[in-house]
This record gives C-alpha cells, structure tokens and sequence, in this order.
C-alpha cells in the first residue's frame, strides 16, 4: 500500500482521473469538466455536522488554494442529527433563498445515513430517494455528488469486517444510475488504517462518528474530487491543531484514494 502513496506523490505531482465504465467495478463516472463549485449545499448528518462543520474546513481549503475565489464562495450545510437522505426537505433546501443565499446552488452533496447501505430494504429505498432528489436538483440547474460514508470500527455494536464493501457498491451503482459524482471518503478511512491502524479518524467512544482528523481527511478527499487538484501542501490544519505529520499523511491518502477510485 505504501507503494501507491509513494506512486501518486513523487513531487508532490497532480494526478489525473480519466474517464471509466459504468461496469467498472468500483469506479465512477468523470466528472464533468464544467462543474462549478463556488456555491455547494452539503446534505447530510452529523457525519458533515462534528467538528466544526465539514463545509467549513473544504471552504477554508480551497481559500488558501484558490485566493481569488474567496468572495464567491457560498458554502452551507443542512444537517439532522441521525437522518436518511428521505428526511430532508430537498425542494425546500433547492430554493436557496429560504437558506440565505441568493442564487441557486451549483453543486449539492448528498451524504445517506450510516446504515442505508446495510440491508437489501435500505439500499433500495437509499436509491429511489437519491434518484428523486437528484432529478430534482438536476432541474434546478445544478450537479449532484454522492458523499460515501465511512464504516463503522469497534465499539460500535454493528462493526463487521468488510462493511465498506456495501457501501462502496451501494454508492457507486447510485451515482453511475443517476450520472452523480461520488466523492470516496469511506475508501480514504480504509486506506488510512490499513497504512497507520494505530491512527484515530473515529470518536472512540462510538465507532460511528469522525473524529477531527477524519473530518480533516473527508475534506481532503471532498477538496480532492472536487477541485482534481492534490490537497498536498496545503497549509491548513485547523488553526494549529492538527500536526504537521498528521496533515501530511492524510492529504496523501486523500490524494492517493481519489486517483486510485477514478482510475
């Protein structure tokens, strides 16, 4: 594993994602080369909601890296506390003048519940969903993105080994149906433990929830899909306290993640 790092960060080099198969197994569709990310609404839970807001950190990323886009920036966030993507009001999130923001959103990020990947009932039920929201977001004239959850580690009580199969599967066939980007975060999680199992991208207490640096790694990942762009040198580390080596070894995996899912 440590030979894919070390094949995408030679230099510090940008990788590039080419375009794949709908029946590529574990792969996703392009994205387009048009899409626009100056006003992004994140849907989801408190997976994007801890530690102080994953719309946040990516905002604060792509300032450093992109200083003239500082003022166009109009990043939210709509999230509740333990939902599916069925429990959000996504006409009313559409218009996004009921949210503060004056122009519709160019880009939405979907993030579904922990477990909607876990039975047959709820996979079905997490694509019809994210079929409708993403027609709906489509006909408002923006993008749709697939945010893939991370699985669950010890203690929480529905760890099982294996569990990010399902739900890479589950998010990757919903975003090749619905020609929707996925950003992969759950594969990042995998690729920083099997590298530094000692490293804590989880609350301990729950094995559900990120921890700060799994949020930090997220928004590597999300900065990294987004923008095609390594997150590698990037200065960032939550006003100083995140270190050095920690940053470093996590926008590498980020960076390594995104570039081995886009193959």
């Amino acid at each position: 594993m440590k030979t894919i790092i070390q094949r995408f960060f030679v230099l510090g080099v940008f990788f590039v994602m080419s375009s794949v198969s709908h029946a590529s197994e574990g792969t996703q569709i392009k994205p387009s080369k048009n899409l626009k990310t100056d006003r992004i609404l994140f849907v989801g839970n408190s997976y994007l909601y801890y530690n102080d807001s994953l719309h946040n950190h990516v905002k604060r990323m792509v300032q450093e890296k992109f200083p003239k886009r500082k003022k166009l920036l109009s990043y939210k966030s709509s999230t509740i506390g333990g939902s599916r993507l069925v429990h959000h009001n996504i006409d009313h999130l559409l218009d996004s003048k009921n949210i503060g923001v004056s122009k519709n959103f160019e880009l939405v990020i979907l993030q579904g519940g922990s477990t909607e990947p876990l039975t047959k009932k709820s996979r079905r039920q997490f694509h019809e969903q994210a079929k409708k929201m993403i027609g709906k977001i489509k006909a408002s004239g923006g993008k749709a993105a697939l945010y893939m959850t991370h699985a669950y580690v010890k203690p929480h009580k529905k760890y099982a080994p294996g569990m990010i199969d399902d739900i890479k599967s589950t998010y990757v066939k919903v975003g090749n149906d619905n020609e929707a980007l996925v950003i992969p975060v759950g594969l990042a999680f995998e690729m920083a433990y099997r590298i530094k199992p000692d490293i804590k991208l989880h609350k301990e207490f729950d094995g559900t929830h990120p921890s700060l640096l799994g949020t930090y790694l997220a928004a590597n990942v999300v900065f990294a899909t987004l923008f095609k762009s390594s997150p590698i040198g990037l200065e960032y580390n939550y006003f100083d306290t995140i270190s050095d080596e920690d940053r470093e070894f996590l926008q590498k995996i980020a960076t390594a993640t995104v570039a081995e899912f886009f193959k």
